[in-house]
């Protein structure tokens, strides 16, 4: 792909980017791929988020609160326990193809390896890890958890090789698939057993069909060639420890604070932290697809000029077009929400989800996944070495100053730090100067956007009297009327202003073979 550029004398070689085909071009490469994966996983994942709010309607909040403790952990091992081995066939398998069968074999085996020894670990230490979460319930189900990590983390590899391979349809089919079949296997056995036992037995059984489905296709489609080899082990744990240490902080980092509030209240308080903290599927959904996408594209173009630039700007433009108005529009509907889907029970968590809903604006800069591609992975630990230190120093003080909201509040707070951090290292590598770093006036537009969008949600959830459900309803389509109408509108002036650049750009073409100044690329 071609781009256009005319070096900005006043920056001492850093370049200006302007929007024109070369952006557009790039928004048609994040786009397609992107929204194969996003339509895939909205499939599965609208039946997997009912899985939290049915359970919540069978159990009692402290049984509710162990299943919470228990996929807190199980979360927390997931990311410690991949070593950066299944992530990092993001970055070998685009560059050499043909060896991609070993890739995942290696992938495959250092996983197992690694959730089996996890699952010694929460057997031998069970008794001691139930006490620090103040749960002796939860000793009674390590054994399940450990079988259940190390299944999932063995089929981890599937989708990773299919995007990696530009498989994108087969992906997102199997996203979907996946994501059904897994609500199933939850929610079927707490309808027939109403039983917490019942419910994580399902769960390992689902994860044990992931792996079989693994090993069928791979070996179907490599034979053979699906075999370790130990050379090319050795490039992967040289790219994947320094990265599996960064993720490791980032898990410790993002998941500390939940571990605090665990060990200080009561199993069935902790569930009223755990839904504050609840996890928009649309949020993981969106933002994996998309970086994903970016990542294979990034490592296609060695040269890091001013493609990779444009394909960032855009990924950032995309992310915060979608995670933007959701941020505030969750912000605004925060009590209609959580009572619609965990009843009155769980009003308490409403002011913590209010500040956790604000904790995925930093995700719209996909800054972790372009230092990936830079293989800024010592970086990367240090960034989340500093989150880390500033969220064990200060969150005694938040929670002391704000309860248990505070342990959110200072998660976000460092955060936020922490990104501006990677977003300075970034431009640092692509030779940017401060005003082009970001794409400034698309944010401005977008949040302008968002926040305006909702003044009108304020006025119906406090003003009327409508029921929880009913408001959270009528909110939502006067939200997405109002600022997807007002993000169309801008996109016709930004049209006009485009095509009348653009003759211009054609008129000094045909006198002076040269584009003004003003747009900052020249004829080449």
């Amino acid at each position: 792909m071609s781009v256009r550029l005319r070096p900005d004398r006043a920056s001492s070689g850093q370049v200006r980017l302007r929007p024109d085909r070369a952006s557009a071009g790039q928004a048609k490469e994040i786009t397609r791929p992107a929204a194969l994966l996003v339509t895939g996983r909205v499939v599965g994942l609208v039946a997997s988020f009912a899985i939290g709010i049915v359970l919540a309607r069978f159990f009692a909040p402290a049984t509710f609160g162990t299943y919470k403790q228990f996929f807190l952990l199980y979360g927390t091992l997931y990311g410690l326990a991949q070593l950066g081995m299944a992530e990092s066939l993001y970055y070998f398998v685009p560059r050499n193809a043909a060896r991609t069968a070993r890739y995942v074999c290696n992938a495959l085996i250092t996983l197992a390896v690694a959730g089996l020894a996890c699952l010694a670990g929460l057997y031998v230490w069970r008794a001691e890890i139930a006490a620090r979460l103040t749960n002796a319930a939860l000793a009674d189900y390590m054994v399940l958890a450990g079988l259940f990590l190390t299944f999932m983390l063995m089929s981890t590899v599937l989708e990773i090789v299919m995007v990696s391979r530009k498989k994108h349809m087969m992906a997102a089919v199997t996203y979907a698939c996946s994501d059904i079949v897994r609500t199933l296997f939850f929610v079927a056995p707490a309808f027939l057993f109403v039983s917490l036992r019942a419910v994580f037995i399902g769960a390992t059984a689902f994860a044990a069909l992931r792996v079989l489905l693994v090993v069928v296709a791979i070996w179907r489609q490599y034979g053979r060639e699906f075999r370790v080899d130990l050379g090319l082990w050795r490039e992967q744990l040289a790219y994947a420890l320094p990265f599996a240490l960064a993720v490791g902080v980032e898990v410790i980092q993002q998941n500390y604070h939940q571990y605090v509030v665990a060990g200080m209240f009561d199993a069935a308080t902790f569930a009223i932290y755990a839904v504050g903290c609840l996890q928009i599927p649309l949020v993981d959904m969106i933002m994996t697809s998309t970086v994903n996408v970016m990542m294979v594209k990034m490592a296609e173009d060695q040269t890091h000029g001013p493609a990779t630039i444009a394909l960032w700007h855009e990924t950032i433009s995309r992310l915060a077009f979608l995670m933007v108005p959701l941020s505030v529009f969750l912000f605004v509907i925060a009590r209609e929400l959580i009572v619609t889907l965990y009843t009155p029970t769980y009003a308490a968590s409403v002011p913590i989800f209010m500040v956790w809903s604000l904790t995925i604006l930093p995700s719209i800069f996909a800054v972790n996944a372009v230092l990936r591609v830079f293989a800024q992975t010592r970086f990367l630990l240090v960034m989340n070495l500093m989150r880390l230190a500033m969220v064990a120093a200060l969150i005694g003080w938040f929670l002391s100053a704000f309860g248990m909201s505070g342990a959110v509040l200072v998660t976000l707070v460092s955060t936020l730090l922490v990104t501006l951090v990677g977003v300075w290292r970034i431009a640092s590598l692509l030779h940017l100067s401060f005003s082009h770093t970001l794409p400034w006036s698309r944010l401005a537009g977008i949040f302008l956007r968002a926040g305006v969008a909702a003044v009108p949600v304020i006025w119906l959830t406090r003003e009327s009297s409508l029921e929880p459900v009913v408001a959270l309803g009528a909110s939502g389509a006067v939200y997405a009327i109002v600022y997807f109408g007002s993000s169309y509108l801008a996109g016709l002036k930004a049209e006009r202003i485009r095509l009348k650049t653009e003759g211009l750009c054609l008129k000094a073409d045909s006198t002076e073979g040269l584009i003004p100044v003003e747009s900052g690329f020249s004829q080449t």
